[in-house]
């Protein structure tokens, strides 16, 4: 098993800057890649981001490729997504999730509760 918490949710106009963080536990978290994905109001949930603990190889969505960036703290078990330059079609519950990767969220097994975003215009 693996659990997931998130973090880091709120309130920002546009142009503004969140940290999301996700804190892993479980046995075996360190195998999975690690994802970020967002559900919008009356949308289905859609791929943000991903990264592998191993090898640090990371994927981007084009809608936030050159604002948003997908870290980890292996010390930590922490995984990060820096949100800059915000715009109101940002404003979703953002989860983060374990499994195999890709941009599919059929490939993800574990999932935490998710967190607001909510961008101001």
């Amino acid at each position: 098993q693996v659990q997931l918490v998130e973090s880091g949710g709120g309130l920002v106009k546009t142009g503004g800057s969140l940290r999301l963080s996700c804190v892993a536990s479980g046995r075996t978290f360190s195998s999975y890649t690690m994802g970020w994905f967002r559900r919008a109001p009356r949308e289905d949930r859609k791929f943000v981001a991903a990264i592998s603990w191993s090898r640090g190889r990371t994927v981007y969505a084009d809608s936030v490729k050159g604002r948003f960036t997908i870290s980890t703290n292996n010390a930590k078990n922490t995984v990060y997504l820096q949100m800059n330059s915000l715009k109101p079609e940002d404003t979703a519950v953002y989860y983060c999730a374990a499994g195999l990767g890709g941009t599919s969220d059929w490939n993800y097994s574990y999932w935490g509760q998710g967190t607001q975003v909510t961008v101001s215009s």
